[in-house]
């Protein structure tokens, strides 16, 4: 088994060299590719992974910014893995949990695996204290609850970023995503395959808005709305 793990990357000069020396080091137990999509970086970021010497990590570049969506697509076509990873260019995911959501894969327990951060309650003693997180919280389940009801399975948190699946299943479909709507866009898609989606449990370290948070909460919570429903009725 191979793994492709896609990191899109757009203005992260503070943490990409970081993440990227987290997934060097992280126990990941499978071969691995690293793939870094620089979706049209305008500080500093181009001119860091540049300087990358690794043989297992490939760079691509957009030469203008056009979304998460695609440069996960860009990445897709370029990967050599039987399995796809997103991994964010932040530090809120750690690698050292890959391993975690790859076991069900490998105990041929699952095909497609989620790492899920809200199968529990909100922090409000934490992060979430602050009207922005449990904003994004509640925003989330709803939609994860939405994703549910929709495609009859049940989703604690569909708008992860740690989302696991056969490169076989994205070679079947059309990703139109450009955006942040990538994430329902694919569960959709995934889902209406027959795909089920087992979801591991993750820990996260949500990042403030003052550190470069890029996640709207109520407008792309209204684009993966709209998706969601989109998706459930057309290709």
């Amino acid at each position: 088994m191979k793994l492709s793990v896609i990191v899109p990357v757009y203005n992260e000069e503070k943490t990409i060299l970081q993440i990227l020396g987290r997934l060097k080091k992280a126990d990941i137990p499978v071969i691995y590719e690293v793939i870094v999509v620089n979706d049209g970086s305008t500080d500093s970021t181009a001119n860091l992974i540049k300087k990358l010497k690794s043989t297992r990590v490939k760079v691509l570049t957009h030469s203008k910014n056009q979304g998460k969506g695609a440069a996960v697509k860009t990445g897709i076509k370029s990967a050599k893995g039987e399995y796809i990873l997103i991994q964010d260019a932040d530090l809120e995911y750690h690698p050292n949990q890959i391993k975690n959501l790859l076991k069900p894969i490998m105990e041929k327990k699952a095909e497609v695996v989620y790492g899920t951060r809200l199968n529990r309650m909100p922090h409000l003693n934490k992060e979430e204290a602050k009207h922005l997180f449990i904003l994004h919280y509640f925003g989330n389940r709803f939609l994860s609850l939405v994703t549910s009801v929709l495609y009859g399975q049940w989703l604690t948190d569909m708008e992860t970023c740690y989302k696991l699946f056969p490169k076989k299943a994205v070679s079947l479909i059309k990703i139109n995503a450009r955006g942040f709507e990538f994430e329902p866009e694919i569960t959709s898609k995934l889902l209406k395959q027959g795909y089920k989606i087992k979801e591991v449990s993750i820990k996260a370290t949500p990042r403030g808005y003052e550190e470069g948070k890029k996640l709207n909460t109520v407008r792309d919570g209204s684009k993966a709305l709209w998706y969601l429903f989109k998706y459930r009725f057309t290709n």
